[in-house]
């Protein structure tokens, strides 16, 4: 991508977001933007290939911290991605016999481009280096429209991240699994291995800005940078592009990942595949995959919001197993275990059961917590009614809520005083 279409893309516009949106909202914007045009809900759709693309471009930029802020310093310094209008040259002549102008600057200065009389160091170039790849580049005469000396190969450039999502069934999300995953994404050509040229040739350098992708023109007095229109800023020219990507290098195709999922992963955990993202240009390396896991719930076991290695499960029991104790049974995540509940436990308790959490693969191992909750019955039957009212008459002298009424008369007595 050349420095121009990179300055003049809108990526918020892409993403239909603000400019101050959340990474919340940029990756919500995004996914729904993917999962509307992915290749594989629309096949053959050659619009919804390119919206799919593009989305991927400007998600790649934007949900980057330090990419989306040299981003927005580019959009700023450039009042939003025009180049014209910019001092005047330092060191460029006026004509092919002109007077050299000395006061002001050089628009090539930003991109670290050399002018006639002078280097350019550092600049625009360095700032948005990692993002379209841009190095020094050239100053190209007023008469002669050559390069200037010291003219260089633009940086190669990181491809872009890419995300997407899996579901998996509770139990795997403790135990780990191995899933299978189905992508259609934009990778490197294989045909031309991303150089976009026809097997058998090679991309040339372009003569115009010698590799530099950035020129200069002097106007008057005034001298203006900008990404060469001969090769569109990439410095090289196919002149015969492959047959399978047309020249871009980057082809759309389907390929299936093996995907490792931990032993314990949390809801909404991204996983990240290294090097399984957009490819790289101008042979810079390709970007990550992060596979964002959704876990399903389970009928019966949940996570512990205290520590995640620990398994939560409630089991009902009756009040004469709560008074006088007893021993129950209770499934696990691999089987079952016995578990005793002491006499007197009041409803709510909570049992450990150790070992029989989440095992890590570092060694850790979490717990299964047991709450014992009190069942109490809808209906009643004859013989359980009497029962129950026995009970009733025989411990009507213990009010469990005596300390509560204590209270609440003296904080009466409190305001009659007052």
């Amino acid at each position: 991508m050349s420095a121009r279409d990179w300055v003049e893309k809108d990526y918020y516009r892409e993403l239909g977001v603000a400019k101050d949106a959340s990474d919340a909202d940029i990756k919500k914007a995004y996914r729904k933007i993917a999962r509307e045009n992915h290749p594989d809900a629309k096949p053959g759709d050659a619009k919804a290939e390119a919206r799919f693309k593009a989305a991927g471009e400007a998600y790649g930029v934007l949900s980057d911290p330090e990419k989306r802020q040299q981003y927005d310093e580019a959009r700023t310094l450039f009042s939003g991605g025009r180049f014209g209008g910019f001092g005047a040259g330092r060191g460029a002549g006026a004509g092919a016999g002109g007077t050299g102008f000395q006061g002001g600057f050089d628009v090539g200065d930003l991109f670290g481009g050399r002018g006639a009389g002078g280097a350019g160091a550092g600049g625009l170039g360095d700032l948005l280096g990692g993002l379209f790849g841009g190095g020094a580049g050239p100053t190209t005469g007023p008469a002669s429209g050559m390069p200037g000396a010291g003219a260089g190969r633009p940086r190669e450039q990181r491809g872009a991240d890419v995300e997407t999502d899996v579901r998996i069934d509770f139990a795997e999300a403790v135990g780990g699994t191995t899933l299978p995953l189905r992508l259609a994404s934009p990778t490197r050509c294989s045909t031309c291995g991303g150089n976009g040229a026809k097997p058998g040739t090679s991309p040339r350098t372009c003569l115009t800005c010698g590799g530099a992708g950035v020129v200069s023109r002097s106007q008057g007095a005034f001298a203006f940078s900008e990404p060469c229109r001969d090769c569109s800023g990439t410095g090289s020219i196919v002149d015969d592009p492959c047959p399978e990507c047309g020249g871009d290098g980057v082809s759309t195709r389907s390929r299936t990942l093996t995907v490792r999922i931990p032993a314990g992963v949390d809801d909404g955990q991204r996983i990240r595949l290294a090097g399984q993202g957009q490819p790289g240009s101008r042979g810079g390396p390709p970007g990550d995959l992060f596979v964002v896991v959704h876990v399903n719930p389970d009928d019966l076991f949940g996570r512990s919001e205290r520590n995640a290695d620990d398994l939560v499960l409630t089991v009902p029991v009756t009040f004469p197993e709560l008074v006088d104790g007893t021993t129950i049974t209770v499934p696990t995540m691999d089987g079952k275990v016995s578990l005793k509940v002491p006499a007197g436990s009041q409803s709510g308790r909570t049992l450990r059961v150790r070992g029989r959490g989440v095992h890590r693969k570092d060694g850790r191992t979490g717990d299964l917590l047991v709450t014992v909750e009190l069942s109490v019955p809808q209906r009643l039957s004859s013989e359980a009614r009497e029962a129950l009212d026995a009970y009733a008459k025989a411990t009507a002298d213990h009010d469990p809520r005596a300390e509560l009424t204590r209270r609440a008369e003296a904080a009466a007595r409190r305001e009659t005083a007052s």
